[in-house]
C-alpha cells in the first residue's frame, strides 16, 4: 500500500507541478486556475483508486478534470463520469466540453432524456461519458452499456453509495469486469462516523484517500474567511401555547409506545426513536404477523410521527406551514385512509390549536429576524448575493412572499420537482433557469430548499441563511459552501431558543467533528498498509441504534 497523508500525496509517487504540468495535453491553455493541492490530490487519484473529501467550493471538478486527462493519455481510453441529478451530469458535461481539446464528438450526456435508439451509439464512440447512474445501472443490466471498457469510472457525490442507490450497483460490476480499473469518489463529506465512512470506501473499492479541511497548509490559501453565527429567536406566546398542546397529545402516544417496547424506555419521542419505531413495526408486518394490537400500535406510531412533525412545525417553520399542515391533518381525517389522522381531529386539543391558529396575526418570529438581516446585507452590500435554506416548501414560499414587497431584496425560489398538494414542482430546466436569474443578479435572494444544497453550480454568494438548523453534517457542510468561495462570507442560523433546532446545531458539530477523526483514522490505517476489504464490516443496527 501507498503511504499518504492528510494533506499530501503519495510519498515516492508524487510528480512535482512542472512534471504534471507537461502531461496535460488535453486541457486548454489558462482554462484552469492552478492549486498546489489539487495538483497533488489528482497526482495521487490518477494511480490508486481515491476516495477525494473536500469541501464544497474548492473544486472537486477541476480534480477530475485533472484525472481524466492523465487516464486519456493512454490510447483507447475511456473514463464515465456519473452525478445523481441531471441538472449536475449537464453542468459537468459542460465544464468538460469548454476545458478539454478532444473532438466533441469524442464526448457524450447521457440521461433519462437520451432516447433509447440513440445510446447504443453514446456508450461505444466516445472516449468520456457523462450520465447519471440510473441510465448506467439500466443499460448495464440490458447490455447496452460494456463497463469493461471503461478504464476510469467517477462518482461524484459518491456519499449516496449506499443500500440500493445505483452507484452501489454499478461498483459491483465494475470490480468484477474491470481488475485494474480505477475509480474516483468525490464529496465534501462522506459520513460522521467510520463505518459510514468504510461502507463507501468498500462499496467502491476505495485504496486511497485524499482529504483536506480548510485549515490545511495547501488548502488555506485559498479560502476565504466564513463567519458562522448562530441567532437566537424567542418563540411567540401564540405558538407556545399551541405547541403546548400538541406536546400533550404527542407525550400519551409516546407512552403508549413505551409500554409496547416499540421505543427505549427513556425515550422523549425523538425522530430516530418514532422512526425505527415504525420500521421495526413494518418488519413484524411483512414477517406475517396479522394481530390487531399490531395495526393499532402502528395507528398510535403514525399519530406520533404527525404530531412530532406538528410540533416542529410551530416551533421552528412558519405559521403558513403551521396552518397548511393542520388543513392537511383535517383533510386526512375526512378520508377513509388515514386513522392517524382522524384520532388526531377528533382530540379536542386539536380543536384548541385549530382555534388558536385562527387568531394569530403575526407570522414566526424567524420571518421578521429573516427580513431583518436580509435588509441590513443589503443595505451594507447592495448588489450582493444572499442565499436562504430551508427544509420545506411552505416555509419558502412565505419566505418569498415577505421578501416580495418593498425594499432591496428581489426573491426567487428553488425547489424540487415533485408536485406537493397545490404546488407543482419545478422541472430540471427551470431549475436551472432560477440559478441562472440568481447568477446574473436578476435575483439577489435565491430562497432554496435542499434541492440546492447538492453539487449545482450556484454562483459564490456573499451569505447564506439557514432558516432551520439540520442534524445532517452532509448538508450543514453544503450549505455552508455556498459562500466564502471567492470573497469572505456569512453563515447566519436561526435557532427558535429551547427547541429542536438547538439540538440539531449541536449534533451536526458533533458529527462535522466525528466525520474528520474517522477520515483520519482510516486514513492512517490505510497507510499502514491495511486494505480496505480486511476492515471490518459494518455491524448490523438494533432497533435502538436509530
Amino acid at each position: 500500500m501507498l503511504a499518504t497523508t492528510a494533506a499530501g500525496g503519495l510519498e515516492g509517487n508524487y510528480l512535482n507541478c512542472h512534471d504534471l504540468a507537461f502531461i496535460l495535453s488535453f486541457i486548454k491553455d489558462g482554462s484552469i486556475t492552478e492549486r498546489l493541492y489539487q495538483r497533488r490530490i489528482a497526482d495521487a487519484a490518477s494511480t490508486v483508486s481515491t476516495l477525494v473529501v473536500l469541501p464544497t467550493g474548492l473544486g472537486k471538478t477541476v480534480i477530475a478534470l485533472l484525472v481524466i486527462d492523465v487516464i486519456l493519455q493512454s490510447p483507447g481510453s475511456k473514463v464515465l463520469f456519473m452525478a445523481p441529478t441531471k441538472p449536475l451530469v449537464e453542468q459537468h458535461y459542460a465544464f468538460l466540453r469548454e476545458r478539454l481539446t478532444i473532438d466533441p464528438e469524442l464526448m457524450s450526456l447521457m440521461t433519462g432524456e437520451t432516447a433509447p435508439e440513440h445510446r447504443p451509439e453514446l456508450w461505444n464512440k466516445p472516449r468520456i461519458v457523462v450520465s447519471t447512474p440510473q441510465v448506467v445501472e439500466n443499460d448495464v443490466s440490458s447490455g447496452l452499456c460494456d463497463l469493461s471498457s471503461f478504464s476510469l469510472l467517477v462518482f461524484d457525490e459518491c456519499h449516496r453509495a449506499k443500500g440500493d442507490y445505483s452507484y452501489v450497483h454499478i461498483s459491483e460490476v465494475y470490480s468484477g469486469v474491470r481488475e485494474r480499473g480505477l475509480v474516483l469518489g468525490m464529496t465534501a463529506s462522506p459520513g460522521s462516523d467510520l463505518v459510514s465512512v468504510e461502507e463507501i470506501c468498500r462499496t467502491l473499492n476505495i485504496e486511497h484517500i485524499e482529504v483536506r479541511s480548510e485549515d490545511d497548509p495547501d488548502v488555506e490559501p485559498y479560502v476565504q474567511e466564513t463567519a458562522v453565527k448562530w441567532v437566537p429567536v424567542e418563540l411567540s406566546q401564540e405558538l407556545r401555547d399551541i405547541s403546548r398542546e400538541l406536546k400533550s397529545m404527542l407525550s400519551e402516544r409516546v407512552e403508549k409506545l413505551r409500554h409496547l417496547q416499540l421505543i427505549p424506555q427513556d425515550s422523549q419521542g425523538s425522530t430516530k426513536d418514532l422512526l425505527g419505531a415504525g420500521r421495526e413495526l413494518s418488519s413484524r408486518l411483512s414477517a406475517g404477523m396479522k394481530h390487531r394490537i399490531l395495526f393499532d400500535s402502528m395507528r398510535i406510531q403514525s399519530e406520533a410521527v404527525k404530531l412530532s412533525h406538528g410540533v416542529d412545525m410551530a416551533e421552528t417553520q412558519t405559521v403558513f406551514a403551521l396552518r397548511r399542515y393542520v388543513q392537511k391533518l383535517q383533510e386526512e381525517a375526512e378520508g377513509k385512509s388515514s386513522k392517524a389522522s382522524r384520532s388526531i381531529v377528533a382530540d379536542e386539543r386539536f380543536q384548541l390549536v385549530v382555534d388558536m391558529l385562527s387568531k394569530i396575526t403575526a407570522e414566526h418570529p424567524k420571518i421578521s429576524k429573516l427580513t431583518q438581516i436580509i435588509g441590513e446585507q443589503l443595505a451594507a452590500n447592495p448588489s450582493g448575493r444572499i442565499m436562504v435554506f430551508t427544509q420545506f416548501r411552505d416555509t419558502a414560499e412565505i419566505v418569498y412572499r415577505t421578501l416580495s414587497g418593498p425594499g432591496a431584496a428581489k426573491p426567487i425560489k428553488l425547489i424540487g420537482q415533485s408536485a406537493r398538494r397545490d404546488e407543482r414542482g419545478l422541472k430540471q430546466k427551470e431549475q436551472i433557469d432560477v440559478i441562472s436569474r440568481f447568477s446574473s443578479g436578476e435575483a439577489n435572494v435565491l430562497i432554496s430548499t435542499s434541492v440546492g444544497e447538492e453539487g449545482l453550480d450556484i454562483t459564490s454568494t456573499d451569505m447564506v441563511v439557514f432558516y432551520e438548523t439540520v442534524p445532517s453534517e452532509i448538508r450543514s457542510i453544503q450549505r455552508r459552501g455556498r459562500t466564502g468561495r471567492l470573497s469572505s462570507g456569512k453563515v447566519f442560523v436561526l435557532v427558535t431558543k429551547g427547541t429542536k433546532d438547538e439540538g440539531f446545531y449541536y449534533s451536526s458539530l458533533r458529527k462535522e467533528n466525528s466525520m474528520k477523526a474517522a477520515l483520519m483514522s482510516l486514513n492512517a490505517r490505510l497507510s499502514r498498509g491495511a486494505k480496505m476489504s480486511e476492515l471490518t464490516e459494518p455491524k448490523q443496527k438494533s432497533l435502538f441504534d436509530y
